[in-house]
C-alpha cells in the first residue's frame, strides 16, 4: 500500500518507492509514504487562493459550527481508527488519547465561538481614549492572516497532533497544510480520508503531506503561520531557515523538553499523595512507551525518600504487562518503530555516564502476543542520578520512551532550582497537601514552566493528569521548550490573527468594529428599542428616557428592601472624614431605578435579562438628584438554536449610561438581554 497525500484538492500518490513504514507490534510492513513529486509552492498557494478566502467569510460562530460538525462526525466512526492506532504501538489507553482526545480538541475549540463576536473579525479589548475632547479614539481588531497554517508534527500522536493544531487555525479562519511524522502518517491519513469525504470543509481548508517536507519552507510568506512539534534539534534547523528569517514568518515551536514531577516534603509514605505520585510518574513512563512531549524525565524527591520512591515505582512499575496491544491485559506496547529503540538505549547509556540503573533492562523485554519478538518492545527503566547539582546528565539528555532520572534535593529551593535545571520545559508537577509549598513551588518555577500542575487528595479524582495538555490551557513552554504556544483557549487563536490599531473618531470606530464606542453618535431608532426584534436592531440606535428625581424616602425604602444598611446610606452622623457630603443613594438603587425608566413593560421581542457587565458607579447621587438614561444598542451576537422548538433569538448588549441634571455619568453598565428574531 501507498499512501496518499491531499494537494490541491486531489489525492496524489507521491513518486517513486517511499519510505518503508512497519507495525511496531510485529515488525509488519505496512506500506510507503512519500512526498516526492509534489508542488510545494503550489499547495500553499492554493490554500491561500482557495482554502483562506473560503474561511475567512464565516464568522467565528459559522466557523465554531463547523468545527463542531466535524468533530460529530469523526466521533461516530472512531472506533474504525483503533485497529489502526495498535500498529503504531499504542494501547487502547493510548489510542484513546490519540483519537478522542484529538475529537475533543475539536468540540472545545468549537465551543470557543461563543467567546468571539458573530463576526469575521475580532474587537481587542478596550478603547483608548486619545484626546481631552473624546472625538479621537484607538482601539484594536483582529483578523485571520491571509496565509496558510504549516504543521509539522511529531510521530507520537498521529491524530491528535493534527486536531489540536488544525481545530485552532480552522476557528482563526485560516486553512492548513498538515505534514505528520512519516513514520506514523498511516494513521494521519486515515483520518484525513474521512475528513476529506465528510464535505464539511471548504475547499482547500486542509492539505496533507506524508512522506518528507523536503522544500516545504522555501516557499512560505510573512502572512503564513509555521507549527512544529518535535525535538528541540530539528526545530531549531527549521526556524533558522532562510526564507522563515527573511519573511518574518511566525514560527511556533513546541519541542520536547526534560519535564520534572516533585515530591512535596508533606507527601511521606502513607500519605494520599506519596501514592498519587508514585501513579503519576508510573503513568507518565507507561502511556505511549514515555513517548510523550510531556512526559516525566526527572523524579525530583526529599533525600530522605528517595529510596521510599525507589520500592514503590519498581513496585508499581513490575505490574506493567508488555506486549501486543489486542492482547487482554496488555498495559504498555511498543515504542513507534525500531529506530526508536536504538535511540533510546543510546541516550540511556549516555546518562548512565555517572548515574545508576536501579529498575529495567533496557536490552531485555518480555512481552506477550503473537510476533512480538520482533516488535519496538522496551521495558520501563528507572536510573537515580544521586549528586544532581553536579551531574547533569539528566538535565540535558532526552532519552524519548519509558526513561526516568530519581534526584534527591533538600529543602525547597533545591527543588526549585533543580527544575529549572532542564533549561524550560512544557510541564512540571508537585505532589503536596501543603498549600504553602504549592504557592512557593509554583511561583519560584514558573519562570521555566508552561504549566504546573499541583495533584493533591482532593483534586486527584478530576485531575486530567501531569501530561495531559487541555485546549482552554497554554501548551508550550520557554527555552529548551521551544518558546511557543499551543492552544490556550482564545490567545491560542490569537496566534493565527494579524492584530491591527484603529484610530479615529468614536462613531467611526463604532461602525469598524460594530461595538458601539462612548462618545459616539446616538441613531434614532424611530421607536422603543424593547419594540424591535433582534435583527432589526442596529448598534448605536439610542433611547433617552424621561426623567426621575431620587427622594430620602428612596435610600430609606431600597435599605430596607434590600438590608443594606451600609453607614454611608443610613448614618448621617457618621460621614466625617469620607468623601461623602450627605447620605448618598446606593448604586444598586441606582441601576434599578434606572431600569424602571428605560424599560418598556409590554411584552415584546425582549425575553429576559440575563447579566451585566462592566457596572461602575462612577459619582455620588444625593436626595435631590435628578437622573436620566441613554440607553445604547452596543452590541449583538447571534445565538443559534439548540433544536427546533427552541426560539429563535439573539443577545444584545445595552449601553446604560445614567447621568444626573448636569448631564455628568454618575453609573454607567452593559446589560445583557435575550432578544426574539422575527418570525420565520
Amino acid at each position: 500500500m501507498k499512501l496518499k497525500n491531499y494537494a490541491q484538492g486531489k489525492w496524489v500518490e507521491g513518486e517513486g518507492d517511499g519510505t518503508p513504514l512497519y507495525n511496531a507490534i510485529n515488525g509488519n510492513l505496512i506500506g510507503y509514504a512519500s512526498s516526492k513529486g509534489l508542488d510545494f509552492d503550489a499547495m500553499l498557494e492554493f490554500g491561500r487562493r482557495s482554502g483562506g478566502p473560503a474561511l475567512r467569510k464565516m464568522t467565528f460562530h459559522e466557523r465554531g459550527r463547523m468545527l463542531k460538525a466535524l468533530a460529530l462526525h469523526l466521533y461516530k466512526i472512531r472506533d474504525q481508527f483503533y485497529p489502526i492506532s495498535y500498529q503504531t504501538g499504542a494501547t487502547k489507553a493510548d489510542s484513546w488519547i490519540d483519537i478522542e482526545g484529538g475529537i475533543g480538541n475539536l468540540f472545545a475549540n468549537a465551543s470557543l465561538r461563543r467567546q468571539f463576536p458573530d463576526e469575521t473579525y475580532y474587537v481587542d479589548g478596550e478603547a483608548a481614549d486619545l484626546s481631552r475632547g473624546g472625538n479621537f479614539i484607538g482601539h484594536h481588531i483582529m483578523v485571520p492572516k491571509e496565509g496558510v497554517a504549516i504543521h509539522i508534527n511529531a510521530f507520537n500522536f498521529p491524530i491528535w497532533g493534527m486536531l489540536e493544531k488544525v481545530a485552532v487555525n480552522l476557528l482563526a479562519g485560516v486553512p492548513a497544510v498538515v505534514k505528520p511524522a512519516t513514520l506514523t502518517s498511516y494513521l494521519t491519513e486515515a483520518m484525513f480520508h474521512e475528513i476529506i469525504k465528510s464535505g464539511i470543509l471548504p475547499e482547500g481548508a486542509m492539505q496533507l503531506i506524508c512522506g518528507s517536507a523536503r522544500t516545504l519552507l522555501d516557499h512560505v510568506d510573512s502572512q503564513d503561520v509555521i507549527t512544529f512539534t518535535g525535538s528541540a534539534t530539528t526545530g531549531k534547523m527549521l526556524k533558522s531557515n532562510p526564507r522563515v528569517i527573511d519573511r518574518a514568518v511566525p514560527f511556533n515551536m513546541e519541542a520536547d523538553s526534560l519535564n520534572c514531577s516533585v515530591l512535596g516534603e508533606d507527601a511521606k509514605p502513607g500519605t494520599d499523595e506519596f501514592d498519587l505520585f508514585i501513579k503519576e510518574v508510573r503513568k507518565e513512563m507507561t502511556v505511549k512507551c514515555g513517548q510523550k512531549c510531556t512526559a516525566i524525565r526527572r523524579v525530583i524527591v526529599p533525600e530522605h525518600l528517595i529510596e521510599d520512591v525507589q520500592i514503590a515505582l519498581g513496585k508499581a512499575l513490575s505490574k506493567t504487562t508488555i506486549g501486543d496491544p489486542r492482547v487482554e491485559g496488555v498495559r504498555m506496547g511498543a515504542l513507534a518503530g525500531k529506530v526508536q529503540v536504538e535511540e533510546v538505549r543510546e541516550r540511556i547509556e549516555a546518562l548512565r555516564k555517572n548515574a545508576s540503573l536501579v529498575y529495567g533492562n533496557p536490552e531485555v523485554t518480555e512481552t506477550i502476543g503473537e510476533g512480538t519478538e520482533k516488535g519496538a518492545f522496551m521495558s520501563p527503566v528507572v536510573l537515580l542520578q544521586e549528586d544532581p547539582f553536579r551531574y547533569t546528565e539528566a538535565h540535558e539528555i532526552e532519552a524519548f520512551g519509558p526513561v526516568c532520572t530519581l534526584m534527591p534535593y533538600n529543602g525547597l529551593d533545591e527543588a526549585i532550582e533543580l527544575s529549572k535545571m532542564g533549561k524550560g520545559s512544557l510541564c512540571c508537577s508537585i505532589a503536596t497537601y501543603d498549600d504553602r509549598i504549592a504557592r512557593d513551588f509554583a511561583i519560584g518555577a514558573a519562570s521555566h514552566h508552561g504549566r504546573i500542575l499541583v495533584l493533591n487528595r482532593e483534586c486527584a479524582k478530576e485531575s486530567t493528569g501531569h501530561g495531559s495538555p487541555l485546549p482552554l490551557l497554554v501548551h508550550g513552554g520557554p527555552g529548551r521548550a521551544g518558546g511557543g504556544e499551543e492552544m490556550g483557549g482564545v490567545r491560542g487563536v490569537k496566534h493565527y490573527l494579524q492584530r491591527c490599531a484603529i484610530q479615529g473618531t468614536p462613531t467611526t470606530i463604532t461602525k469598524i468594529t460594530n461595538q458601539y464606542q462612548v462618545g459616539g453618535k446616538y441613531l434614532d431608532p424611530g421607536k422603543h428599542l424593547f419594540r424591535k426584534h433582534f435583527e432589526d436592531l442596529v448598534v448605536g440606535e439610542t433611547i433617552i428616557t424621561h426623567k426621575r428625581t431620587v427622594t430620602e424616602a428612596d435610600i430609606v425604602n431600597f435599605a430596607n428592601v434590600s438590608w443594606d444598611h451600609f453607614y454611608a446610606h443610613t448614618d448621617v452622623t457618621a460621614l466625617d472624614e469620607t468623601i461623602f457630603e450627605q447620605r448618598v443613594a446606593h448604586g444598586y438603587f441606582i441601576l434599578s431605578a434606572a431600569a424602571g425608566l428605560f424599560v418598556d413593560a409590554a411584552k415584546g421581542p425582549v425575553l429576559l435579562n440575563y447579566g451585566i457587565e462592566e457596572c461602575r458607579f462612577t459619582k455620588p447621587v444625593y436626595a435631590g438628584a435628578t437622573i436620566g438614561v441613554r440607553l445604547t444598542v452596543k452590541e449583538k451576537v447571534d445565538q443559534e438554536k439548540k433544536d427546533e422548538e427552541d426560539i429563535a433569538k439573539g443577545i444584545v448588549k445595552f449601553l446604560v449610561d445614567v447621568y444626573d441634571e448636569t448631564g455628568e455619568t454618575v453609573a454607567i453598565a452593559t446589560i445583557l438581554t435575550m432578544v426574539k428574531k422575527r418570525e420565520q
